[in-house]
């Protein structure tokens, strides 16, 4: 079946059965789209994306709260008694509860120093009221101005604070909260080591920390390494059963060029994969960043390392209209060869197009139409979107 030349950009979801730890996930994600081959629904120039969960569950790559333990205490050389602080993690609890659990875990007769960042986190959680900070007058908040407060987080009803102080004493270690904008305030309560937990903003605040402090690492320097691991660390990792957390997938790149060969070989057709995480998008109402992995796509072949952009066709329709062409299809014409042009990207014809990456943006659309892979279709295929 050929898609109709009215059909602009489309994005459809494949159902696919539980991809369970040991399969193969290139033969597996082939078996939707031979299907889709036959039915004529696949097409040069497609991209095939992948969500990062099948791929990681596929490696089998799971680690536990006593292995991220054991590599804190091996990489920051930390002792049972020891003091650790963690600046700057996001209020998930399904990002980082059982990385907190681990981290407490190294430290049971010691302490964890916990520095969040306020009023909200990196990715636009709220951990507090901006209106109680305003009223505190205070740059730096300890677990003394919170006494008989409770902030809970507007959209999940969770009260992180309150959350992380007692995942810390569940592991024996003595809870130190503090909320301060500063990576380096953390230093006056003379940690033993210290752990920048962040995402997109790791490598600042560990340049800021180490001028002063050299005993410091970032998530993606912990379980990267070894039968387990990711090349992102613990970033991008995801709580799983128990005590388990889903590490991002290892080696992406070979696999999404794996996959597009074997597409190549058994169907003909030249495509490009990617497998991709969080959206890259801002939620307007909550003001919650979505993008809480590394990046929006952990992996993609060749042809999508490019900028996105284009002419503004709106406002190319209304130049032409006023300057005396009414016909729409001769504006139409005009619209197509203007598009073929190579014209700067600060020329009239691109203004109002915001350039972006490619991936980021496939990353994006495919996290929309799969729902996170809630909906059952973990991989989705874009049409005519590279064109």
């Amino acid at each position: 079946m050929k898609i109709p030349d009215y059909i602009g950009s489309l994005a459809f979801g494949l159902k696919m059965g539980v991809i369970l730890p040991g399969m193969d996930i290139v033969e597996e994600i082939l078996k939707p789209l031979s299907r889709c081959s036959m039915d004529g629904l696949l097409h040069d120039g497609d991209v095939i994306c992948i969500t990062e969960s099948i791929v990681a569950r596929a490696q089998d790559n799971f680690i536990t709260v006593d292995d991220i333990a054991r590599e804190i205490k091996e990489k920051l050389n930390l002792k049972e008694d020891s003091r650790l602080a963690v600046v700057f993690p996001i209020a998930s609890r399904n990002r980082f509860s059982m990385i907190l659990k681990g981290l407490a875990r190294a430290v049971p007769n010691g302490e964890v120093m916990l520095q969040l960042s306020y009023p909200s986190d990196e990715v636009g959680n709220q951990v507090i009221s901006p209106d109680y900070v305003e009223s505190l007058g205070k740059e730096v908040l300890t677990l003394d101005d919170l006494v008989g407060y409770e902030f809970k987080h507007p959209v999940t009803g969770v009260d992180y604070i309150n959350l992380y102080r007692k995942l810390i004493e569940e592991e024996g270690a003595r809870p130190n909260i503090l909320l301060s904008n500063k990576p380096e305030q953390v230093l006056e309560f003379e940690p033993d080591g210290v752990l920048a937990a962040d995402i997109h903003t790791r490598e600042k605040t560990k340049e800021i920390i180490a001028k002063r402090f050299s005993n410091c690492i970032t998530l993606d320097q912990v379980c990267n390494q070894g039968e387990k691991y990711s090349e992102w660390g613990l970033l991008g990792s995801n709580l799983s059963s128990g005590e388990r957390l889903k590490l991002a997938p290892r080696e992406g790149r070979q696999l999404v060029k794996k996959l597009q060969s074997r597409v190549k070989e058994e169907f003909g057709l030249d495509v490009e994969v990617m497998i991709y995480g969080d959206g890259a998008y801002l939620d307007p109402t909550s003001g919650i960043y979505e993008l809480a992995d590394p990046k929006a796509a952990f992996a993609a072949t060749g042809g999508l390392d490019r900028i996105r952009e284009g002419v503004k066709y709106k406002y190319l329709a209304d130049q032409y209209y006023y300057e005396g062409h009414k016909n729409p299809n001769e504006i139409e014409t005009f619209i197509s060869e203007n598009a073929k042009r190579d014209v700067a990207r600060d020329c009239d014809d691109r203004e109002g197009t915001t350039p972006r990456r490619m991936e980021d943006v496939l990353a994006s659309l495919a996290d929309l139409v799969s729902g996170s892979a809630d909906a059952g279709t973990p991989v989705v295929i874009v049409k005519n979107f590279l064109a």
